[in-house]
């Protein structure tokens, strides 16, 4: 008989995210940020190259406007229009969706946290985020410490090699027996491969790492500050091998904001993938006012596989993709 139709993850798996969802939002209600619910279904999509996003055919009246809509592969648009509108501090927990994404610790869709500080940057949203990967640990009774270090130094005293400076050539060299087909690669795709292949395995179980101040070249929606090199004011948090949060100081200039978009639909179309529209409300608020802000996405899937200790996320969800 077959047992397909039961879940894929233990009930005290289940129990334990629901205890971390009470955590997360008693966490924010006693810092005065209030939780918010943003569309699911938008008329933009995600233009980023690696992320696929999945779209659907509304069969109703659209007044004109497409009949194509984009699933989210996160709330990050909509929130900062509403920070733009002046809301303030805000948040959102929910399900996000990613094409192509299935297997040991992916899922197409998969709960992200989300939110906005307005008035910090990303060094102090490193601290919060910290704070509330330590109380999500309480749980079951584990605590770390917080290491931070900037991108540059990681990748010279780990492997070598100046991320900033390096050749193409001595990326693919500093892999050592790892084989990829270069075809297509970009350097910042093999900075990428040395962070999976190379630095993440070594990282220890009990560390919370928040590597900071990426490459200009992977700035996504974050300010660039001016210097030597010049830097993308952006983080990535993790606890032991797994990512589980990526934050930034907001990038406010929409008309950057827009080149960005317009550089990322190049890309797609040079690799004949789906060119998703660009988002042109968040344009908008971007041109009307982003006040200086930071934020962060979290996955809650993630950081409760590193609590339980569990490198596969059928094990966090009542169930994947296999039996949804």
């Amino acid at each position: 008989m077959s047992t397909d139709w039961t879940p894929s993850a233990m009930f005290d798996a289940l129990r334990l995210r629901a205890r971390l969802n009470a955590v997360i939002r008693a966490f924010f209600e006693r810092r005065g940020v209030i939780e918010v619910e943003t569309p699911v279904m938008s008329l933009a999509g995600n233009t980023e190259p690696n992320i696929a996003s999945f779209h659907v055919e509304f069969g109703g009246r659209t007044d004109g406007a497409s009949r194509t809509r984009w699933l989210r592969t996160s709330p990050e648009y909509p929130l900062k229009r509403l920070v733009a509108a002046g809301f303030g501090d805000c948040y959102e927990l929910g399900r996000v969706f990613r094409d192509g994404e299935a297997g040991g610790r992916h899922n197409p869709e998969f709960t992200m946290l989300e939110w906005y500080r307005v008035g910090w940057n990303h060094l102090e949203l490193v601290e919060e985020v910290a704070a509330l990967v330590g109380e999500a640990l309480a749980l079951v009774d584990r605590r770390v410490a917080l290491d931070i270090v900037d991108y540059r130094t990681l990748y010279r005293t780990q492997i070598g090699v100046d991320p900033m400076s390096a050749s193409v050539v001595e990326l693919q060299r500093a892999l050592g027996d790892v084989h990829i087909d270069p075809d297509g690669l970009t350097r910042d795709d093999w900075l990428d491969l040395l962070m999976t292949h190379r630095l993440q395995p070594t990282f220890g179980v009990d560390q919370l790492l928040a590597i900071v101040d990426y490459p200009a070249t992977q700035c996504a929606l974050a300010r660039v500050r001016d210097g030597d090199p010049p830097v993308a004011e952006r983080f990535e948090l993790y606890l032991g091998p797994l990512e589980i949060a990526n934050g930034y100081h907001e990038l406010a200039d929409g008309a950057e904001q827009s080149e960005r978009f317009e550089r990322d639909t190049r890309v797609r179309r040079a690799r004949a993938a789906v060119e998703p529209p660009i988002d042109t409300r968040l344009i908008a608020a971007l041109d009307h006012g982003l006040p200086d802000c930071a934020g962060v996405a979290v996955g809650v899937d993630r950081l409760l596989m590193a609590m339980l200790g569990t490198d596969r996320i059928a094990d966090v969800l009542a169930f994947d993709f296999a039996r949804a």
